[in-house]
């Protein structure tokens, strides 16, 4: 086949434009394009207004040698097609099931695989299945009530389930590998375009589909998994694992454990430390939410002209500083939600979260630093984990519990944001004291007059834009997700 690059069209092109654009490329008519595919799609707006779509395209042709020194076309190649071949399994029969420790999305794809090579999995969870799970985290959302097993960390798909469902890298992938993860989630439910755009994701609206479609797949293939089910000890003899303890109380024997335990699951941490497993700190990031309306960023991504056109735009900054350190946005989430992403008492973590159309009024972005294990007395495995948690313990007390916030001005400042000028403070007051009543099952209209509120549309109005949802969608428990964004 032969992949064209740098295919430019403008925002407004249509599939016969597009089509056209391949074929003058490559000077072929449009008969003897047996097969094309997108490789990758992305938006060019460096030189604005003047902005551009930009596209990968892999052709297949006959004659591609042929065809390919006719063109002359300096950004056509010919290629090969790289598809992902799972490594070759052993020889040696095992006694026992493979355990996989873990159903985030490395627990989830070690699974797949080998269910589909015939070794029926075993995925021990801590957490509950999504649909479950979505419900507890609603649940902590509008009460503020954490189930320390059950929430944005633990449970089915791992902590990315509530998040904007990224699927890009920066890890250079020489067999294929991402391509076939991409494949895969498409496969269950995916929206096809994540195998070409530049930055993909999927949301949390439709992820949930696709990692309950995944574990059906894995069930029907002869894996199991046990839900609420945490591995509290591991016995190992000869540097040879031997069994599993479950829930401090149960043991099961397996010769082969794949831990894949994700970044919060603390206790585990500590527990592998004690069975001597070598362990060492390192170096990670640390930072805050900062969030902004999403109408701002497209402006200054696209322009005045195409800011009302296009998908909501992402944006990266990075800085170095003096003293070395490096400063820079991660898990940006266009259209998207910040969110309390707290998995133990008395601590507060926060996440951002888009759904497939981030369709947000907002855009949020971690802003983040470097620490390493110099920042946080490195002599223990385990001390970046306290360092965390004394953070976190901080950021609850600033917050009471809340997401704490603090306007742009107040932080350039460095001094405490009171509010958002009086009578925003007003509403706004009125507005969390709304959500509480919905949340203890008062009707849409008692909530209304009860909070305050004189004028029946104004609260509807004011309620939809502050929290993402009506009112009626607040108050009823299904397996929608609405976001309290409000935390004062």
């Amino acid at each position: 086949m032969i992949r064209v690059s740098q295919l430019k069209l403008p925002v407004e092109h249509n599939e016969e434009q597009f089509c056209q654009k391949i074929e003058k490329s490559l000077k072929i008519k449009k008969d003897q394009i047996k097969k094309l595919q997108i490789v990758k799609k992305s938006i060019d707006a460096r030189k604005k207004p003047d902005v551009s779509i930009v596209y990968s395209v892999d052709v297949w042709v006959d004659n591609e040698e042929k065809i390919l020194k006719h063109s002359g076309n300096k950004n056509a190649v010919c290629v090969k097609e790289k598809k992902y071949k799972v490594p070759e399994h052993g020889t040696e029969r095992m006694n026992h099931r493979p355990v996989v420790i873990g159903a985030g999305p490395a627990g989830l794809f070690c699974a797949y695989l080998l269910a589909r090579e015939g070794y029926r999995p075993l995925v021990l969870e801590r957490g509950k299945k999504v649909g479950e799970r979505t419900e507890d985290v609603l649940h902590f959302w509008k009460t503020g009530v954490l189930d320390p097993t059950s929430n944005v960390q633990f449970g089915e798909g791992g902590a990315g389930t509530f998040s904007d469902g990224k699927l890009n890298t920066l890890v250079k992938d020489s067999v294929g590998r991402s391509r076939f993860v991409l494949d895969t989630f498409v496969s269950f439910g995916a929206p096809e375009k994540i195998t070409y755009e530049s930055k993909p994701h999927i949301g949390t609206d439709i992820l949930s589909d696709v990692i309950a479609a995944m574990r059906e797949e894995i069930l029907q293939l002869g894996g199991t998994f046990e839900f609420e089910n945490c591995v509290t000890d591991i016995r190992v003899a000869d540097q040879k694992i031997k069994a599993v303890e479950i829930n401090h109380n149960a043991w099961m024997e397996t010769e082969v454990c794949v831990l894949a335990l994700g970044h919060s699951a603390r206790d585990t941490f500590e527990m592998l430390q004690k069975t001597g497993l070598f362990m060492e700190p390192k170096a990670f990031a640390v930072g805050f939410r900062v969030e902004h309306p999403q109408k701002d960023i497209n402006r200054s991504q696209y322009g005045e002209k195409y800011a009302e056109l296009l998908e909501a735009a992402p944006y990266k900054v990075t800085a170095n500083l003096a003293n070395g350190r490096g400063v820079y946005s991660f898990c940006m989430c266009p259209g998207g939600y910040v969110v309390n992403a707290s998995s133990e008492e008395k601590r507060l973590a926060v996440n951002g979260m888009s759904y497939s159309d981030r369709g947000s009024k907002n855009a949020n972005s971690a802003i983040i630093v470097s620490v390493t294990p110099d920042d946080f007395d490195g002599t223990d495995a385990l001390s970046g984990v306290e360092f965390q948690r004394r953070l976190e313990e901080k950021a609850f007390a600033l917050g009471n519990g809340k997401i704490p916030q603090q306007l742009f001005g107040d932080y350039c400042e460095n001094k405490k944001s009171t509010g958002y000028g009086l009578w925003n403070y007003v509403i706004s007051k009125r507005l969390v004291y709304s959500q509480k009543l919905l949340a203890e099952g008062a009707s849409v209209t008692e909530a209304c007059y009860e909070s305050g509120f004189k004028d029946y549309a104004h609260f509807i109005k004011s309620f939809t834009k502050t929290f993402g949802c009506s009112p009626k969608q607040y108050g009823k428990s299904d397996d929608s997700i609405y976001m309290v964004k409000l935390n004062l």
